[in-house]
């Protein structure tokens, strides 16, 4: 039995429906908005958000990640939503989670890219459905999960730019406004 399978895949699983169902109901007029992430509008955001996802994918494979050079297909909404499964499919795997993967800049063990599909998702569902004016609804064990990766990654996230300097929020606030605060974002964002 692996615990941290036992731990992270609901959370993983419950994050990637919600972003599925959210991705689906962007509008076009909404490609171009603001979102919490200064850098990105949704198009970004989608684009970025997407292939990170199907990045995960592939380390939950324990697949090479494509070179640089490799170019993905514009993102869509439906294109995230679809990453979104795809994730949530592949860390469903007890296996995934052994051993070490290639994920973003190199190999690391595999239970830590777990934890980063984790943060991505709910840190980015909540992004894009500020954004987007949706809800973004976790139960109170996925948000204490997910609060525990991003204070797991935050000095890392923080070390390369991923993370902002960190937002007080009040030790008895709900877990995800905590999350939020750890990785630099505002729960109270309005764009």
């Amino acid at each position: 039995m692996n615990t941290q399978h036992d731990t992270l895949e609901p959370a993983i699983r419950e994050c990637a429906d919600a972003v599925a169902a959210l991705a689906t109901g962007i509008r076009d007029e909404q490609l171009q908005d603001p979102t919490p992430c200064e850098k990105f509008t949704v198009a970004d955001l989608v684009e970025h958000f997407g292939g990170t996802l199907l990045s995960s994918a592939r380390a939950a494979h324990k697949e090479a990640q494509p070179g640089e050079s490799a170019t993905a297909p514009g993102m869509t909404p439906q294109a995230l939503a679809d990453a979104a499964n795809r994730a949530s499919a592949a860390w469903s795997d007890p296996a995934a989670y052994d051993g070490a993967t290639e994920f973003g800049p190199g190999e690391l063990p595999a239970v830590v890219a777990a934890s980063i599909t984790l943060q991505e998702l709910a840190l980015h569902g909540w992004d894009l459905a500020r954004a987007t004016g949706r809800p973004f609804a976790l139960s109170e064990e996925t948000e204490r999960i997910a609060l525990g990766a991003v204070e797991q990654l935050a000095e890392a996230a923080r070390g390369n730019g991923a993370y902002g300097p960190p937002v007080p929020v009040s030790a008895d606030a709900p877990a995800f406004q905590r999350a939020l605060g750890v990785s630099g974002r505002n729960h109270v964002w309005n764009g």
